[in-house]
């Protein structure tokens, strides 16, 4: 199995930084890779309970995701598991996302990990998608 880690520093407060990462309003603003639109989501990170996601392509694909909230310590760290699904709705191989926030300076240290993904293909993919979204998340700070 593999692993993504993935670091930036946000020139924001870490309470404004766990905000867009837990408020399921604020996720929407920058969940996904830019190519992709959100819709039928639930994405409370904010507490503990079931999550969802629909991305779809500009080429109509959509792209399913869903998993459970296991984990809420505010404002330093969201864990949830995480799995694809497939064109009949079947959820795949099961992982899991941690959030972790510290403060820095006066601003945020924020590494996301992604663990135990299925191959190191599906771990390049995560990087590219994680990369894209998180490069949309710097952007409302």
């Amino acid at each position: 199995m593999t692993d993504v880690v993935l670091e930036r520093q946000f020139a924001a407060p870490i309470e404004k930084v766990f905000d867009y990462i837990s408020s399921p309003e604020k996720v929407l603003v920058w969940w996904g890779p830019e190519s992709v639109t959100v819709r039928n989501a639930d994405l409370n990170f904010g507490q503990v309970g079931p999550w969802t996601s629909e991305m779809h392509a500009k080429d109509g694909t959509i792209f399913k995701v869903s998993g459970e909230v296991t984990e809420v310590d505010p404002p330093h760290s969201v864990i949830f598991t995480w799995a694809w699904h497939d064109d009949t709705d079947v959820r795949g191989h099961e992982s899991q996302v941690q959030i972790v926030l510290a403060k820095q300076g006066g601003g945020t240290n924020f590494t996301l990990i992604h663990r135990n993904l299925a191959s190191d293909e599906s771990a390049q993919s995560h990087t590219a998608g994680w990369t894209s979204s998180i490069g949309r998340l710097e952007a409302e700070f």
